[in-house]
């Protein structure tokens, strides 16, 4: 018995804090604080810091293998003269660290409160109730170990979706004659061979520096402290949920709907940006005013396993919602999708999939990743980027946005530094702008005609209030008149978008329209790229 828990101590996960359920009191010597990190004792401790060490260094030699591999090249090393004895010393050191890890497994055997959570952790694999998950949540340890609680498979047959996932939207194929095209085939051959390498290797990290293993350890301490927050303040419920990928999505759901509040019936999805995790994210801003909120890490991020690509991400949102729906008892008109810059084409693809979505607020987006992709890499590279992002990374944002019907608010940053093809300066160059116009325009054509679009123009080049209302009043812009003249539209027609309205309209009631619309739906918030977004500023868009 006493061999069978060493094994079991050997194998089990690394403890990081224990979480005060909230019927338990306090005992002496916690009193004041709801949990405590978990203390391992000496032996476990030291054992467990080499293995660490050694997990680092293995990463960092991961991440570095193609320039120490040319380096090796150059110098002679890679010969079998020389890679013998390497061999022999890279099984010494493994050697070694196994007798590492069973001194681990030894000190957390030692230790009492360790041997209470795996004995928890495997009677809730074996039985996975709710008093079971409930006790096991009073844990912080590695999500990889943690039991799934909700599967995509639960919900949806498996032999109506295809090999990939869900569908996605894709961009329209050229057309050309079969011989033309086998030929254009072979002639691009290398192209999509260096795209797919480039998109594998560091342009997915690029895109996504979240998902580097190195920038995550770093930010461990953070991350493990927003989560005890979340979970021994906020009373929130981590879950682990399968996507039909075979993906686990590490999420974060806060219940409001017994508070008095009147935002607790409504739930807020949160998708995060490239290097956000709902941890330290933009859950806090749903979450001050008191709305329920559900969090998930992208695919690759910290407790969620895989990698950020688009067919993944979406792969990865649907089964949230799945889980919201499904598991959590939310109807979909009762949810409202929230996102933080590229969280957009997740949040984008949500709502484009499930149109009875209640409404999408997106923080900081923008329509289409290429412009961005283009501006940090060389002209010369011009070619091979656009078919990288078209092929592998293809964050189209604009396009699945327009297939919503809902309520839609665009929030952009003034002083926005990352999402602008120029400068943070150069408030024109925001790609927010396009996302606006590129929704506007497909929405209300007949409104969006050249002068729509120039006094649109003229509105978002304003970079404060006092600019921007100088521009609305320089068009007199009649509000009453406005909104009179889109709800009859809409009590004559109901139709979907996009409307016929404004075709016999005054080239002086166009532009007023089109203001008007702008300013529905976009706010401008004073602030650069990263700064968390206040409550102030998280506004049900607005609805005719």
């Amino acid at each position: 018995m006493a061999g069978w828990m060493w094994i079991r101590c050997f194998l089990g996960p690394h403890l990081q804090r224990v979480h005060r359920s909230q019927g338990e009191s306090r005992t002496e010597g916690r009193a004041g604080r709801r949990g405590w990190t978990y203390q391992p004792k000496s032996l476990e401790k030291h054992t467990d810091s080499i293995l660490g060490w050694a997990s680092a260094l293995w990463s960092l030699s991961y991440y570095s293998s193609p320039l120490l591999l040319c380096y090796l090249y150059r110098k002679g090393y890679i010969c079998s003269s020389k890679l013998v004895p390497v061999s022999q010393y890279v099984g010494t050191v493994m050697v070694c660290l196994l007798g590492v890890a069973c001194l681990r497994g030894w000190g957390r055997w030692r230790n009492s409160e360790y041997q209470q959570f795996i004995s928890i952790l495997e009677e809730t694999r074996k039985n996975h109730t709710p008093s079971n998950k409930k006790k096991l949540a009073c844990y912080d340890f590695d999500f990889s170990h943690w039991p799934a609680d909700f599967s995509w498979e639960e919900v949806s047959n498996p032999k109506l979706l295809s090999k990939t996932g869900v569908s996605l939207l894709k961009p329209e194929p050229k057309l050309r004659g079969a011989a033309d095209s086998v030929l254009n085939s072979l002639r691009t051959l290398p192209c999509h061979i260096v795209s797919f390498l480039i998109a594998h290797s560091f342009g997915r990290r690029m895109l996504y520096p979240g998902s580097v293993f190195l920038l995550q350890r770093a930010m461990r301490p953070m991350l493990q402290q927003g989560q005890a927050r979340l979970i021994e303040e906020c009373e929130g419920q981590r879950n682990k949920l399968v996507a039909c990928d075979g993906n686990e999505i590490d999420t974060m759901f806060v219940d409001r709907r017994r508070d008095e509040g009147q935002h607790g019936q409504t739930l807020v999805i949160c998708c995060e940006g490239n290097a956000g995790f709902y941890e330290v994210g933009c859950m806090n801003t749903p979450l001050e005013g008191g709305y329920s909120v559900l969090g998930w890490n992208h695919p690759g991020f910290a407790g969620s396993t895989g990698v950020p690509f688009p067919q993944n991400e979406a792969n990865a949102m649907d089964v949230v919602i799945q889980f919201a729906v499904h598991k959590l008892g939310f109807q979909l008109s009762e949810i409202v999708v929230y996102a933080w810059s590229i969280g957009g084409f997740t949040a984008s693809w949500a709502v484009m999939s499930y149109p009875e979505i209640q409404a999408l607020v997106l923080d900081a987006s923008f329509d289409d990743l290429l412009p961005l992709a283009l501006k940090v890499m060389p002209d010369s590279w011009r070619p091979l980027v656009t078919h990288t992002v078209r092929q592998y990374m293809n964050l189209n944002s604009a396009d699945q946005l327009c297939k919503y019907q809902g309520p839609v608010l665009l929030i952009r940053r003034t002083k926005d530094e990352i999402i602008t093809t120029t400068g943070p300066e150069d408030i024109m160059s925001n790609r927010g702008n396009n996302l606006l116009l590129k929704l506007l325009q497909f929405r209300y054509p007949q409104v969006m005609t050249d002068d729509g679009v120039r006094a649109i123009r003229a509105w978002l080049a304003a970079s404060n209030h006092v600019e921007e209302a100088a521009v609305y009043s320089s068009y007199e812009v009649d509000d009453d008149w406005c909104v009179s003249v889109l709800q009859s539209y809409k009590t004559e027609r109901d139709v979907f978008f996009p409307w016929s309205v404004g075709e016999d309209m005054t080239l002086e009631g166009r532009r007023q329209l089109a203001l008007f619309l702008a300013r529905k739906y976009m706010r401008n918030f004073d602030s650069t790229h990263c700064t968390p977004l206040p409550y102030s500023e998280f506004t049900a868009p607005w609805r005719l």
